[in-house]
């Protein structure tokens, strides 16, 4: 009896270690078969899943983590003891064929100048600012807010008007290098403020610097850059304080402007209604002294200087930062990928335009019928850059080197008519040049399929946005407010859909003839 208990538990204690021996292999294997790498430098782990939570530590690009748990996007990974925390899935790649994140959604800013703010609202505080062409992760969407974070872990709400979403695979990412792997520049955005020795607020002040002023980022440290502050000295400054490009100032002996029409005014102040000081000739240079909004101040003697407005004159510093060139893209039939399209709504701030008989203003329509023209243009593949965004003036010039300055493949100019006749109506597109003749052509004969009203076809106008634009400019006059039924008619929004939907299909045909 004795022996068999034996035998009996020397049986049960071989089944304990064979089950033990292969838990312990399956939990090898399983903990091995979720290891995670960190795709970029400087990737906070945080002490809960969400950008609220405070940084728990810092790692590097190349760091290799186990996976302990995952809440949605984020995923708790640890190195040892001390190097835990949860990390964004889309900092990462896994061996298990990238189940946690294969692909994400990149925000890609078409403005310069993108206000980043703390809450999806437009009173909220601006934390940074986007320059035209930056990408950064789509964290969360909510309405026409998108929540976006840079690879510097800086995270903030961006309006959807004014971005790009692609899908793209995660290994993007090691692409969107931060300022401090590439040469970037930091131009200050506030007045002036202090720069110090290291990065921490409570350090000696090194210096000030002052609104405009734009600095190499030698280093990044948190939220501070290390900044080339003189030949001489390095200095730190807190990031928010200015907008980062990959765009180096121009030398001073580069820094020029041209006057591009006759009779330019150059003024005291930067500001329209400022004193003239002189008229300048076409074909003039002068010296750039600073530059202020939209204004660039300029040396018109030894001792004296004057302003005049960036969209009246050529520069070496316009040419430099923002007349690239285009990538070759193989574009589809039906689609406008790599296709850049300005749409001018006309008129706009002490500007209206035309009044209609019922009381319509012509500056409020036009904007709502190319905002819905820009969403269609925009899901199509095309890169659409508005000449106002809201209700305010803009120089008819200025309209014109918006054309010029992103060196658009279509001008689209979008206008209602008047006329003292309340009797006359109908849409007509205009032209100027002949090279902006068979585009006009196609939008035009594609509107007339998709709204009633008569078809005036199109015709050559001899307005400045045409005439003086070196792009691909037509305008479009979407039927006259000064007759009443007319105006019943094209103030309803099932009317600004059919006319925008007519110019889409317009532009596509356009760009699908010269696939063939």
């Amino acid at each position: 009896m004795k022996k068999l208990y034996s035998i009996l538990v020397i049986v049960i204690l071989l089944l304990a270690i064979y089950l033990f021996t292969q838990n312990t292999n399956l939990a090898t294997s399983s903990e091995q078969s979720k290891q995670v790498v960190i795709l970029n430098n400087d990737i906070n782990l945080r002490k809960g899943p969400g950008l609220s939570y405070p940084i728990a530590v810092s790692v590097n690009e190349g760091q290799a983590f186990s996976m302990i748990e995952q809440k949605g996007d984020w995923i708790y990974v640890a190195k040892d003891e001390e190097t835990v925390g949860w990390v964004p899935a889309w900092h990462t790649s896994s061996n298990e064929q990238n189940q946690l994140s294969s692909n994400i959604k990149v925000a890609i800013s078409t403005v310069n100048g993108l206000n980043v703010r703390a809450e999806p609202k437009t009173s909220s505080a601006v934390l940074t600012q986007l320059s035209l062409g930056n990408e950064t992760v789509v964290v969360k969407e909510e309405k026409n807010w998108v929540k976006i974070e840079d690879n510097l872990g800086t995270s903030g709400w961006v309006s959807k008007d004014y971005i790009n979403i692609k899908e793209k695979s995660a290994d993007v990412l090691t692409e969107m290098k931060s300022p401090s792997e590439v040469e970037s520049f930091i131009t200050i955005k506030v007045e002036s403020v202090n720069v110090r020795d290291e990065p921490d607020a409570s350090s000696a002040i090194v210096g000030t610097v002052n609104k405009e002023e734009t600095f190499k980022i030698l280093d990044q440290k948190n939220n501070w850059y290390k900044i080339e502050y003189s030949e001489e000295q390095e200095a730190w400054v807190y990031r928010f304080y200015g907008i980062v490009d990959s765009i180096a100032p121009s030398s001073n002996e580069s820094k020029s402007i041209t006057i591009i029409y006759g009779g330019t005014n150059l003024r005291e102040s930067p500001s329209t209604n400022s004193p003239v000081v002189k008229r300048a000739s076409l074909g003039e240079s002068y010296e750039i002294l600073s530059t202020e909004g939209d204004w660039y101040e300029i040396a018109i003697s030894s001792n004296e200087s004057a302003y005049v407005a960036q969209w009246v004159v050529s520069s070496d510093i316009k040419q430099q930062s923002i007349s690239k060139d285009k990538p070759v893209v193989n574009r589809k039939k039906g689609t406008l990928n790599g296709v850049t399209i300005v749409l001018d709504p006309g008129h706009g701030g002490n500007d209206q335009g035309t009044a209609g008989y019922r009381g319509s203003i012509e500056k409020d329509i036009t904007l709502m019928t190319a905002q819905l023209l820009q969403e269609k243009l925009k899901n199509a593949g095309a890169t659409v850059y508005l000449t106002r965004e809201s209700d305010m003036y803009v120089d008819l010039r200025k309209r014109v080197s918006v054309a010029h300055t992103y060196a658009a493949d279509a001008f689209i100019s979008i206008h209602y008519d008047a006329t003292d006749d309340s009797t006359i109506s109908g849409f007509t597109t205009y032209y100027y040049h002949d090279y902006q003749q068979k585009l006009a052509q196609f939008v035009n004969d594609s509107l007339a399929k998709k709204v009633t009203l008569r078809d005036r076809g199109a015709q050559i106008g001899d307005y400045l946005v045409l005439r003086e634009n070196y792009q691909n400019a037509i305008l479009i006059e979407l039927g006259y407010l000064s007759n009443p039924t007319e105006e019943r008619v094209i103030t309803t929004d099932f009317y600004r859909e059919q006319a925008t939907l007519g110019i889409y299909e317009g532009i596509i045909n356009y760009f699908d003839a010269q696939l063939q």
